[in-house]
C-alpha cells in the first residue's frame, strides 16, 4: 500500500485536496518574475468547522522566471496544533488571459511491505493555482482534485492546458472553494532575541 507521507499539508486537513499532477500547465517557465510577489505573505484558513490555519508565504527569486517558495503553516483542529513547512518552486503561466502559478515540489511516497523493509520513492508533483494580486493582497484559487470530469491522467503539459482552457471556456468551476486563500502582505516577522 502506498501512502503519501507529504502533501500540501492544508489541503489534506481541509479534506479538499487539489488536483496533483505529474505535468505543469506550461512545459518550462518563459514568464519573468514579477519582483511585486516578492516577500512575506500572511493569511488564514478557516473550513467552517473548529478547524483553522494560519500560513505564510516566503516568495523569493530563485532564477530570472522562477519563484522560491516557503510556506509555513500551523494547523489548529481543537486542541489539537500541526506545525508544518514545505518548499516549492514556482513559476507563471497563462491560460487564455488568466494567470496560474505551477507549483512545483517533491513528494515522499512509502509502500509498507509486511515482513520486509518498506519501499521509499520520491516523485515530482504539481499543483495549479489561479492567482490574482492587488495592493498588498495575493488571492490563490487552487485546480481542484476533481476538476477533470473524465478523471484523466495528463502525460503532457499540452494535454492539462488543453482541458483546463475547454473547461474555463465552457464557465465551469474548476477551482477549489475550500482551497481558495487570500493573503496579505506583511513585513516578515523577525526571531526573538535573547536578553
Amino acid at each position: 500500500m502506498r501512502k503519501l507521507l507529504w502533501l500540501l499539508p492544508v489541503a489534506i486537513i481541509l479534506c479538499a485536496c487539489p488536483f496533483e499532477s505529474k505535468v505543469p500547465l506550461a512545459a518550462a517557465p518563459v514568464e519573468p518574475v514579477d519582483t511585486t510577489m516578492f516577500g512575506y505573505w500572511y493569511g488564514i484558513v478557516k473550513d467552517g468547522s473548529d478547524f483553522f490555519g494560519i500560513e505564510a508565504l516566503d516568495i523569493t527569486k530563485q532564477s530570472d522566471s522562477t519563484y522560491s517558495i516557503i510556506r509555513y503553516g500551523k494547523a489548529i483542529k481543537g486542541d489539537i496544533i500541526l506545525p508544518d513547512t514545505a518548499y516549492f518552486t514556482g513559476y507563471t503561466s497563462y491560460v487564455g488571459d488568466t494567470k496560474f502559478m505551477n507549483v512545483e515540489t517533491t513528494i515522499v511516497l512509502v509502500e509498507n511491505r509486511r515482513n520486509k523493509q518498506p519501499i521509499i520513492t520520491k516523485e515530482k508533483v504539481y499543483y495549479m493555482a489561479k492567482f490574482e494580486m492587488r495592493n498588498d493582497t495575493l488571492q490563490l484559487k487552487t485546480i481542484s482534485e476533481s476538476f477533470s470530469p473524465t478523471k484523466k491522467i495528463f502525460n503532457t503539459p499540452d494535454q492539462l492546458k488543453t482541458m483546463v482552457t475547454d473547461l474555463l471556456a465552457q464557465k465551469k468551476n474548476i477551482y477549489d472553494d475550500l482551497y481558495s486563500l487570500s493573503y496579505r502582505k506583511i513585513p516578515k516577522p523577525q526571531p526573538f532575541k535573547s536578553f
